[in-house]
């Protein structure tokens, strides 16, 4: 089981050569969201409703990234040619971690945790539905989640040299967070974390 070392040591070298187009994708994103955010009441809405797809984009284009690819930047459009699916993920996590959240702060942390991997599930399986990507996220995440904590944990430093640089190094950390959950996804995957549902799935009320 590598350690958050060697899964970040992965993602740096995965980045080499790609460094700078990362963090110019992380600008335009920026660019595009807060020119959203400050528009009429319409930029928030349509922000939350492209939130699935985005993040189905994103992580789908470090995925890549992370398997020594050298994606396509249309791979980041991705998620808008499967926008229903993308945006009823993005809602369910956003439901079940605020109900969680709104019992105590830990569990809403809990719950992130749980659901961390959807995206890359979506992604990586078509057939899906959102709910199905979701409890695989809870399966593979089981016994996991201290140790994606732990590996969240090991980028404080780089946040806080992100603030003290009012938030331009986050063009480059951001890439480098989730190139290293993609590769920290993998890992779970090819140890054989994530459930093929031959048997059949959770009960639908066991989030």
């Amino acid at each position: 089981m590598p350690t958050s070392a060697e899964l970040r040591a992965r993602a740096r070298q995965s980045l080499q050569g790609q460094w700078g187009r990362s963090a110019l994708i992380m600008l335009v994103l920026y660019l595009i969201g807060a020119a959203l955010e400050r528009a009429t009441v319409i930029g928030p809405i349509v922000l939350h409703l492209c939130g699935g797809a985005t993040a189905v984009g994103i992580y789908g284009f470090y995925l890549q990234v992370s398997r020594g690819r050298r994606p396509q930047i249309a791979v980041l459009l991705d998620g808008f040619h499967d926008f229903v699916r993308s945006l009823i993920l993005y809602f369910l996590i956003m439901i079940f971690t605020l109900l969680w959240t709104l019992l105590f702060i830990v569990p809403g942390i809990i719950a992130a945790l749980r659901y961390s991997q959807s995206y890359f599930i979506l992604k990586d399986n078509p057939d899906l539905t959102a709910l199905e990507a979701l409890r695989r996220s809870k399966a593979m995440m089981q016994g996991n989640k201290w140790r994606l904590f732990v590996l969240f944990l090991t980028f404080i430093g780089w946040f806080l040299l992100s603030i003290v640089t009012l938030g331009i190094g986050m063009l480059w950390v951001y890439p480098y967070v989730t190139t290293t959950i993609a590769h920290f996804y993998d890992d779970l995957r090819h140890r054989g974390a994530e459930p093929s549902y031959a048997s059949p799935p959770p009960h639908p009320g066991s989030f």
